[in-house]
């Protein structure tokens, strides 16, 4: 294993709620006066922190979401997850492998640590994700594209960031990963490959990622 940590996104990554969530932000959106398709959500927003959702509106329109935004989205998000949320397909065969060759990794996600814990919970990632490996961009000031959740991830595992490998499948999250001075592995099962140029490596099918790993 040429790698010392392997940081994994979650959303696209670990669990598949990307669709679930954009469908939903679109709407809510919409449903505010502020129309957005989803492939728009997909655009601006995938891999992104909540702020911003509230920093775009804002700079485009002049106009401020309500302060109960993200109380109502999430609501809206985890009643979905528990309906319909499931992993990455082939995820769990990777997690299996890492912890078999004794590979430390971890989740460094732009969602909250409620929504990483929901959706892990929902889909039984739980069993290999303790608080010590979850990392939000709620620890830190910045969340992606700027690369202080992942260094704050590599930090406190212990692992120099040249040691690292970041596994995203968003623009954001690649550009996070690139700042902060790690390879990146580009996952284009949502993305097209040409919105991850700056990565590292790309790879299409989730059971392609242990190949790359070593």
């Amino acid at each position: 294993m040429r790698y010392d940590l392997v940081i994994f996104d979650n959303d696209g990554v670990l669990v598949d709620s990307e669709p679930i969530s954009n469908t939903l932000l679109a709407a809510y959106l919409t449903e505010l006066g502020h129309p957005t398709s989803y492939e728009e959500s997909l655009r601006d927003y995938m891999g992104a922190a909540m702020h911003r959702v509230h920093d775009l509106v804002e700079e485009r329109t002049g106009q401020r979401l309500p302060g109960d935004f993200d109380d109502v989205f999430h609501a809206r998000v985890f009643a979905a997850f528990e309906r319909e949320l499931e992993s990455v397909a082939g995820v769990v065969q990777v997690l299996e492998k890492l912890t078999a060759d004794g590979v430390p990794y971890c989740v460094a996600s732009s969602g909250s640590h409620e929504r990483i814990r929901v959706g892990h919970r929902k889909t039984g990632l739980d069993r290999w994700f303790d608080d010590a490996r979850i990392f939000s961009s709620q620890d830190v000031g910045r969340g992606k594209p700027a690369p202080d959740l992942f260094l704050h991830a590599a930090a406190r595992m212990g692992v120099p960031p040249r040691k690292c490998v970041v596994v995203e499948d968003s623009p954001l999250g690649v550009r996070a990963a690139n700042a902060a001075g790690m390879d990146v592995l580009g996952y284009t099962a949502m993305t097209p490959a040409d919105r991850l140029a700056g990565a590292t490596q790309l790879f299409g099918d989730m059971g392609q990622l242990a190949d790359l790993l070593v």
